[in-house]
Protein backbone atom coordinates (compact mmCIF):
# COMPACT_ATOMS: atom_id res chain seq x y z
CA UNK A 1 0.00 0.00 0.00
CA UNK A 2 1.50 3.36 -0.83
CA UNK A 3 1.44 6.37 1.64
CA UNK A 4 0.62 9.71 0.20
CA UNK A 5 2.93 12.87 1.67
CA UNK A 6 0.01 13.53 3.86
CA UNK A 7 -0.25 10.24 5.48
CA UNK A 8 3.65 9.83 5.97
CA UNK A 9 3.62 13.35 7.68
CA UNK A 10 0.81 12.29 9.86
CA UNK A 11 3.22 8.71 10.94
CA UNK A 12 5.94 11.32 11.43
CA UNK A 13 3.90 13.70 13.92
CA UNK A 14 2.94 10.56 15.56
CA UNK A 15 6.51 9.09 16.45
CA UNK A 16 7.90 12.36 17.23
CA UNK A 17 4.54 13.15 19.45
CA UNK A 18 4.88 9.91 21.49
CA UNK A 19 8.56 10.09 22.32
CA UNK A 20 7.75 10.50 25.49
CA UNK A 21 6.27 6.81 25.60
CA UNK A 22 9.61 5.45 25.16
CA UNK A 23 10.14 4.83 29.26
CA UNK A 24 6.50 2.94 29.18
CA UNK A 25 8.30 0.11 27.02
CA UNK A 26 11.55 -0.41 29.00
CA UNK A 27 12.26 -4.09 29.30
CA UNK A 28 12.63 -4.53 33.03
CA UNK A 29 9.03 -3.31 32.55
CA UNK A 30 8.14 -5.37 30.07
CA UNK A 31 9.79 -8.18 31.51
CA UNK A 32 6.72 -7.88 34.29
CA UNK A 33 4.24 -7.83 32.14
CA UNK A 34 5.32 -11.34 30.08
CA UNK A 35 5.40 -12.80 33.71
CA UNK A 36 2.01 -11.33 34.72
CA UNK A 37 0.57 -13.28 31.59
CA UNK A 38 2.79 -16.47 31.95
CA UNK A 39 1.16 -16.52 35.14
CA UNK A 40 -2.30 -16.25 34.23
CA UNK A 41 -1.68 -19.04 31.35
CA UNK A 42 -0.08 -21.26 33.65
CA UNK A 43 -3.04 -20.82 36.06
CA UNK A 44 -5.14 -21.89 32.81
CA UNK A 45 -2.93 -24.70 32.13
CA UNK A 46 -2.65 -23.41 28.50
CA UNK A 47 0.50 -21.84 26.66
CA UNK A 48 0.14 -18.97 24.75
CA UNK A 49 2.52 -16.37 23.01
CA UNK A 50 2.52 -12.71 24.60
CA UNK A 51 3.29 -9.49 21.75
CA UNK A 52 3.86 -5.90 23.37
CA UNK A 53 3.68 -3.76 20.44
CA UNK A 54 4.25 0.39 20.35
CA UNK A 55 1.91 2.75 18.56
CA UNK A 56 3.80 2.50 15.42
CA UNK A 57 3.57 -0.78 15.37
CA UNK A 58 6.79 -2.17 16.40
CA UNK A 59 6.85 -5.27 18.63
CA UNK A 60 8.79 -3.95 21.52
CA UNK A 61 9.06 -7.89 23.04
CA UNK A 62 7.59 -10.93 22.13
CA UNK A 63 7.65 -14.19 24.42
CA UNK A 64 6.45 -17.75 23.18
CA UNK A 65 6.00 -20.07 25.72
CA UNK A 66 7.47 -23.38 24.90
CA UNK A 67 4.15 -25.06 25.17
CA UNK A 68 2.24 -22.83 23.03
CA UNK A 69 1.19 -23.80 19.37
CA UNK A 70 2.99 -22.54 16.63
CA UNK A 71 0.25 -20.31 15.31
CA UNK A 72 -0.15 -18.26 18.12
CA UNK A 73 3.53 -16.90 17.64
CA UNK A 74 2.06 -15.12 13.80
CA UNK A 75 -1.84 -14.27 15.52
CA UNK A 76 -0.35 -12.59 19.03
CA UNK A 77 1.53 -9.64 16.93
CA UNK A 78 -1.76 -9.48 14.58
CA UNK A 79 -4.18 -9.00 17.48
CA UNK A 80 -1.72 -6.28 19.00
CA UNK A 81 -2.10 -4.86 15.51
CA UNK A 82 -5.83 -4.87 15.32
CA UNK A 83 -6.41 -3.74 18.26
CA UNK A 84 -4.33 -0.92 17.77
CA UNK A 85 -5.66 -0.29 13.82
CA UNK A 86 -9.13 -0.58 15.24
CA UNK A 87 -8.59 1.32 18.25
CA UNK A 88 -10.94 -1.20 20.40
CA UNK A 89 -9.96 -4.34 21.67
CA UNK A 90 -10.36 -7.47 19.20
CA UNK A 91 -12.98 -8.65 20.85
CA UNK A 92 -15.65 -6.12 19.81
CA UNK A 93 -14.42 -5.96 15.98
CA UNK A 94 -16.12 -8.87 15.33
CA UNK A 95 -20.15 -7.77 15.26
CA UNK A 96 -18.76 -5.11 12.96
CA UNK A 97 -17.19 -7.48 10.42
CA UNK A 98 -20.03 -9.30 9.73
CA UNK A 99 -22.07 -9.86 6.81
CA UNK A 100 -24.28 -7.20 7.48
CA UNK A 101 -22.02 -5.24 9.83
CA UNK A 102 -20.55 -1.81 8.74
CA UNK A 103 -17.40 -3.45 8.35
CA UNK A 104 -18.65 -6.07 6.56
CA UNK A 105 -15.49 -7.50 4.42
CA UNK A 106 -12.69 -5.83 5.96
CA UNK A 107 -9.97 -9.25 7.08
CA UNK A 108 -10.51 -9.85 3.39
CA UNK A 109 -9.65 -6.06 2.18
CA UNK A 110 -6.32 -6.35 4.48
CA UNK A 111 -5.68 -9.30 3.19
CA UNK A 112 -6.05 -11.61 6.52
CA UNK A 113 -4.26 -9.07 8.65
CA UNK A 114 -6.85 -7.89 10.53
CA UNK A 115 -7.71 -10.13 13.77
CA UNK A 116 -11.75 -9.89 15.14
CA UNK A 117 -11.38 -12.48 18.32
CA UNK A 118 -10.41 -11.91 21.63
CA UNK A 119 -6.76 -11.47 22.65
CA UNK A 120 -6.17 -7.91 21.65
CA UNK A 121 -5.90 -4.91 23.90
CA UNK A 122 -5.11 -1.47 23.25
CA UNK A 123 -2.98 0.32 25.97
CA UNK A 124 -4.25 4.05 26.33
CA UNK A 125 -3.27 6.68 28.45
CA UNK A 126 -6.12 8.22 30.93
CA UNK A 127 -7.04 10.56 28.11
CA UNK A 128 -8.16 7.86 25.86
CA UNK A 129 -4.62 8.24 23.59
CA UNK A 130 -3.93 4.85 22.39
CA UNK A 131 0.41 4.00 23.01
CA UNK A 132 0.37 0.65 22.29
CA UNK A 133 -1.34 -2.77 22.12
CA UNK A 134 -1.20 -6.16 24.12
CA UNK A 135 -1.60 -9.36 21.80
CA UNK A 136 -2.20 -13.17 23.35
CA UNK A 137 -2.86 -16.40 21.71
CA UNK A 138 -2.84 -20.08 22.05
CA UNK A 139 -5.70 -20.66 24.20
CA UNK A 140 -9.29 -20.84 23.53
CA UNK A 141 -10.41 -17.07 22.59
CA UNK A 142 -11.09 -16.86 26.48
CA UNK A 143 -8.80 -18.02 27.90
CA UNK A 144 -6.42 -15.43 25.18
CA UNK A 145 -8.88 -12.38 26.79
CA UNK A 146 -8.20 -13.50 30.41
CA UNK A 147 -4.31 -13.78 29.99
CA UNK A 148 -4.31 -10.64 27.83
CA UNK A 149 -6.41 -8.48 30.59
CA UNK A 150 -4.26 -9.44 33.21
CA UNK A 151 -0.93 -8.51 31.08
CA UNK A 152 -2.55 -5.16 30.16
CA UNK A 153 -3.26 -4.88 33.99
CA UNK A 154 0.46 -5.38 34.83
CA UNK A 155 0.88 -3.04 32.12
CA UNK A 156 -0.74 0.04 33.18
CA UNK A 157 0.71 -0.65 37.11
CA UNK A 158 4.17 -0.34 35.64
CA UNK A 159 3.94 2.31 33.51
CA UNK A 160 3.37 4.79 36.99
Amino acid sequence: MDMDKEQINQVIREVLANNSDDQLFERHKMERVIDAAVAKADELNVGVTICIMDITNTVQMLYHMRNANLVSSTLAPKKAWSAIAMKEPTKDISKDIQPGGPLYQMETMLDGKLVSFPGGIPLKHDDGKIFGAIGCSGGLIEQDQAICEAAVREFMKERN
